[in-house]
């Protein structure tokens, strides 16, 4: 492995540009936070929407699945490094369930639905294990669910936000997406080990399907493709510029807010 990443290092020294990823000017710290509407929405998103996987995942679920189901620290390890695995699945094949592949291109109300479906699953989940409703076939179905819509909303929101991204400046914009997505981590880890102790695993779920309505809400306010593919000339005049929702090599598209 060590030898593998050396040769890797290697070769990138030799064969990268030495530019690549330079913006024209210098930046200050101040410049990590976006100005850009077009890119703090999204970054909000994405806040709430990673708080509201952690919040039950991280602390509140394995803890959940060690005291209550007797699993040993080898069953609920190894369930969620396959869960892990599965999401990662999931992700690799999101542009072909969104339509991507097939040149469909994904704006706000994609990311709306998406996340309202994911609202619905912990909902669901919370009122399975509160009625006694088959609570081990509710909680770990529902996890799964739970995972291939969240995996195709992760991937979806981080399309946006490098379509969104300004042209000089993608790195800075991509980074304080990322910071966003960090925080929301730190917010769902710190509560799901709180709220647990308090008010149990139902009461995560809920919380967790609470940050899912915000991030619907937020979403409401993404760009949204007006129609018909246009030119790039047309493009250009609609707001923001700069290849506003579309990836390399795809079509422009005529958005609005």
């Amino acid at each position: 492995m060590a030898l593998a990443l050396a040769a890797v290092w290697l070769l990138s020294l030799a064969l990268l540009k030495k530019d690549l990823g330079k913006t024209k000017g210098k930046s200050r710290f101040r410049d990590v936070f976006s100005k850009s509407r077009a890119v703090n929405v999204p970054v909000a998103a994405r806040l709430f929407l990673f708080a509201s996987r952690d919040v039950w995942f991280v602390v509140a679920l394995p803890v959940f699945l060690a005291s209550q189901f007797g699993w040993d620290h080898w069953l609920v390890g190894g369930f969620l490094a396959l869960w892990i695995i599965g999401y990662g699945i999931v992700q690799a094949a999101a542009p072909r369930i969104t339509g991507m592949q097939s040149g469909g291109l994904p704006d706000g109300r994609s990311a709306f639905r998406w996340a309202i479906v994911l609202a619905v699953i912990p909902a669901l989940i919370a009122t399975a294990l509160i009625g006694g409703i088959h609570p081990a076939a509710s909680l770990l179905g529902g996890l799964l669910l739970f995972g291939i819509v969240f995996a195709v909303s992760s991937s979806l929101h981080s399309y946006l936000i490098v379509s969104y991204a300004r042209e000089d400046g993608v790195s800075m914009d991509v980074g304080f997406y990322y910071m966003a997505n960090a925080l929301g981590r730190l917010l769902g880890t710190l509560l799901s080990g709180w709220v647990y102790q308090h008010a149990g695993l139902e009461a995560c779920l809920w919380i967790s399907s609470g940050f899912l309505l915000l991030t619907a809400a937020i979403s409401v306010l993404l760009p949204k493709h007006r129609g018909a593919q246009t030119t790039l000339k047309e493009n250009e005049k609609a707001w923001p510029p700069a290849a506003f929702g579309r990836g390399v090599g795809e079509p422009a598209a005529r958005l609005t807010i």
